[in-house]
């Protein structure tokens, strides 16, 4: 199972890849933008949040961080801005820790289907741990 540090920003996360990649002498990141998305209109862009990053990956010492700005219209608390993803390809052990983890908490984004997983979900636990749940194909 691979668990990953995700780390959110308040608009500046290519600056902090930026940073991050020239510190640890990291490669350049793959960036995916909000205007790389397919359109949704429960979801629109304004001009300046198309171009945020939606998503980044920044291999550090033989891990992976991950990275995106908090999507517009969310909000972002600093400090409490970085949370884990359990990233695995059992859909019931998905479920069955979701489960497990959602009494309690507070549900960012149901369990469900998205562009990038046919299964994904955040939610956040009854310590205050953010949980992001996707299933890899």
């Amino acid at each position: 199972m691979a668990i990953q540090a995700y780390v959110n920003f308040a608009g500046n996360c290519r600056e902090a890849l930026a940073f991050y990649a020239k510190a640890f002498g990291a490669p350049e990141p793959r960036i995916m933008t909000f205007g790389d998305m397919p359109p949704d209109p429960g979801f629109p862009l304004t001009p300046e949040s198309r171009d945020l990053v939606m998503h980044a990956e920044l291999d550090i010492a033989g891990g992976k961080l991950l990275f995106s700005d908090t999507p517009p219209g969310m909000p972002l608390t600093m400090g409490d801005n970085i949370s884990l993803i359990v990233q695995w390809k059992d859909e019931a052990e998905i479920r069955r820790w979701w489960d497990a983890l959602q009494p309690g908490g507070r549900v960012g984004m149901p369990l469900g289907p998205t562009f990038w997983s046919k299964l994904y979900g955040f939610v956040t636990d009854k310590f205050g741990v953010g949980w992001q749940f996707n299933l890899e194909d």
